[in-house]
């Protein structure tokens, strides 16, 4: 079941490993240096309960109720509160990966000793992890601000065996009887600890890093289904040469244009005019566009990544445990720079998405295409070919444009105006992530369209990595030019064999690694 081990230490974490443990069920471990970390806050923590003094976290209430000073004999009870209070979500469950990437997000920040948390909390959040547990989180519930506080509090809920949570199995079962089965005893919370737990802002990093993976992926195929429909519409790369692009330094720019070109090399189509046609200087935006468009989202994934491992080495919490012994409330929770990149993230994927849907309409068009058949039919008229895969296309493209509307322009005010300016970027995040399925999709009818579409310029032979994408798509079961079918398992197909990466595997076989 495990990949590999990841080791929670004091500095932060790298996006592999949060990878690692969301997706690949990698095992848990707390490094020693943590846990001695770890005790050491605690001291300082147990040290400020026993004064007569409030503090904020340790022996107040919370939020808009800090002001109440709460007695050691309540102290438990507090913490417990807040944990039921709090998970108070609502709507459909929240994926795996996600929940398993905002549980080890959760503990890592735990491990930094700037939370005041006991080292037996970090060994069972880490226990809990490794026997594959997953609490039962819902969609609603996270404003992005003082932490995602209803997601983590459904995940600390099933630390203390209360709730609902998802076995390994699959099943859902009440928690205490999952972590019963595993042989992990419940934690019963203390000062501070159940405020440690929902502090953070560690659904939507782990959901911006998961994002980052699958768009690196994403803007590399985008390069070459850009590739294979300039090949279809026998348009020219002459555009792509290297010298064009250093003159506008953009590095996005330079590294789509150079996949462009890696994936053309030798190609026999590119600049075949049809004879009966007036000679093209210029190719349509979409296509001679193409690596300006790639380009600045290349780009934006750059300063995105910047900040999800400025996030990633990172202790968010409210109050913090200083190394000096004070405890100090602070605003570090509030979401902005993870929301703001995840809105730019979901701009970038429209864009993206939106030039692709243009190929892809140019490569239907007879009047546009330069030579090829009507919607890519057999027989036209009788065949409609990919006349609805374009549509599908439309509306999946057109669901990206709303889903680009930033979340985090908004602010709701919360907690009787205490906590009047949230971030919103959970909401940020989850839009994210539908865009990133979107753009897949979209990517794959652009595939499907351009791979026939070469195909059908049988008398022209298309470069090795064209046809090695082609081969590869062909023997994943995605068929080629012919009489209409049944059209949705093959776009499906297509849709698994972009997502899987088997696109940029296929042709990089050919051009070596892709920028």
């Amino acid at each position: 079941m495990d990949m590999h081990t990841v080791v929670v230490g004091t500095s932060g974490t790298t996006a592999a490993d949060v990878i690692a443990v969301a997706r690949g069920n990698a095992r848990v471990e707390l490094s020693q240096e943590a846990l001695d970390v770890l005790a050491r806050a605690r001291e300082i923590v147990d040290a400020l309960a026993a004064k007569p003094e409030p503090v904020y976290g340790v022996s107040t209430g919370f939020g808009a109720l800090a002001t109440r000073h709460i007695g050691q004999e309540m102290r438990a009870q507090l913490q417990r509160n807040i944990v039921r209070s709090h998970a108070a979500g609502m709507g459909p469950r929240v994926e795996r990966e996600v929940v398993r990437a905002l549980m080890f997000l959760r503990l890592k920040t735990v491990a930094s000793g700037h939370t005041g948390v006991r080292p037996h909390v970090a060994r069972t959040m880490a226990d809990i992890l490794n026997a594959g547990i997953t609490p039962v989180v819902h969609e609603y519930g996270s404003l992005g601000c003082s932490g995602d506080l209803a997601p983590l509090s459904h995940c600390a809920l099933t630390l203390m065996g209360e709730g609902d949570a998802e076995g390994p199995d699959g099943t859902v079962r009440p928690a205490g009887e999952l972590l019963a089965a595993y042989g992990i005893t419940p934690v019963e919370l203390r000062e501070k600890e159940g405020l440690a737990l929902l502090n953070g802002t560690d659904g939507m990093l782990g959901m911006l890093v998961m994002a980052l993976a699958d768009l690196e992926t994403l803007y590399k195929s985008a390069d070459i289904t850009a590739a294979l429909t300039l090949e279809a519409l026998l348009g020219t790369d002459k555009v792509l040469r290297p010298e064009l692009h250093a003159i506008r330094p953009h590095p996005g720019q330079a590294a789509a244009a150079a996949n462009m070109l890696a994936v053309l090399k030798g190609s026999g189509l590119v600049g075949h005019f049809q004879a009966d046609e007036a000679p093209r200087v210029q190719d349509a935006y979409s296509v001679r566009c193409a690596p300006q468009v790639a380009g600045a989202g290349r780009d934006t994934l750059a300063h995105a990544r910047l900040v999800a491992e400025r996030e990633l080495a990172a202790a968010v919490d409210n109050p913090v445990v200083l190394p000096d012994g004070r405890v100090e409330s602070n605003g570090n929770f509030h979401g902005a720079p993870v929301a703001y990149v995840l809105d730019f993230l979901a701009i970038a994927a429209a864009d993206l998405g939106s030039i692709a849907e243009r190929r892809t309409d140019r490569l239907l068009d007879k009047n546009r295409s330069h030579g090829l058949p009507a919607f890519l039919a057999d027989d036209a008229g009788v065949d409609s070919g990919l006349m609805i895969a374009q549509y599908t296309q439309a509306a999946l493209v057109s669901e990206l444009k709303r889903l680009a509307v930033p979340a985090s322009a908004d602010s709701i005010p919360s907690s009787a105006m205490q906590e009047d300016h949230v971030s919103m970027g959970w909401s940020a995040a989850r839009k994210l992530r539908t865009a990133v399925g979107n753009l897949n999709r979209v990517i794959a009818v652009e595939l499907y369209a351009a791979t026939r579409a070469v195909e059908l310029r049988d008398t022209l032979t298309p470069a090795p990595a064209s046809q090695a994408a082609i081969d590869a798509l062909r023997a994943a079961g995605v068929q080629g030019p012919g009489p209409d079918r049944f059209l949705a398992p093959d776009l499906d197909a297509a849709d698994a064999f972009v997502r899987e990466g088997k696109l940029v595997e296929a042709v990089e076989r050919v051009t070596g690694p892709l920028a």
